[in-house]
C-alpha cells in the first residue's frame, strides 16, 4: 500500500499519516517548524488512511480493515482514544475519503465491494448509518 494521509487543523501544525510494511499505521506531527518523532497507532489496514480535523486540536484517521470495514481513530488534544468500528462491507485495498464542514461533523466516504461510493458521517451526537451515494 503506497500512499499518505495530511491534515492540519491550525496555524503551525501539520499531521502526517501512513501505513508501514507491516501494515501498521504510524502518524508524524510538524509543530512550529520541528518534526515530531513518529508514533505507531496499530492495526492492520488494507487501506492507504484518510484523515480530517473537524476544530483545532481535534482529528480522526479512518481505515479500511481485512474484515471490510471501516475503523476509526481520533485525536482529543490530549490523547489517541482506541479504534472503534464503523463496519461496511467496503473494497480491501480501496481508499476512504473523509472531510468536515465544522465542530462536530464528519463525513467518511468509500469504496464498497459492490463498486457503489457508501457514505456514514457524524451529526455531533453519533455515526449515523451507511449510506449509497447516488451513482450518475
Amino acid at each position: 500500500m503506497d500512499g499518505v494521509a495530511a491534515v492540519s487543523w491550525g496555524p503551525g501544525r501539520l499531521d502526517l499519516f501512513w501505513v508501514d510494511a507491516e501494515r501498521g499505521l504510524w502518524h508524524r506531527a510538524w509543530v512550529i517548524g520541528e518534526w515530531q518523532a513518529p508514533e505507531a497507532l496499530g492495526g492492520q489496514l488494507a487501506s492507504t488512511p484518510a484523515v480530517t480535523a473537524w476544530a483545532v486540536g481535534e482529528m480522526e484517521v479512518f481505515a479500511i480493515f481485512d474484515d471490510g470495514g471501516l475503523w476509526n481513530r481520533y485525536w482529543d488534544r490530549t490523547y489517541w482514544h482506541q479504534r472503534e468500528p464503523l463496519g461496511g462491507d467496503l473494497a480491501l485495498g480501496g481508499t476512504p475519503a473523509a472531510s468536515s464542514w465544522g465542530a462536530d461533523r464528519l463525513d467518511v466516504f468509500a469504496p464498497g465491494r459492490d463498486g457503489r461510493i457508501w457514505h456514514r458521517h457524524w451529526n455531533g451526537t453519533e455515526w449515523v448509518p451507511w449510506e449509497q451515494v447516488p451513482a450518475g
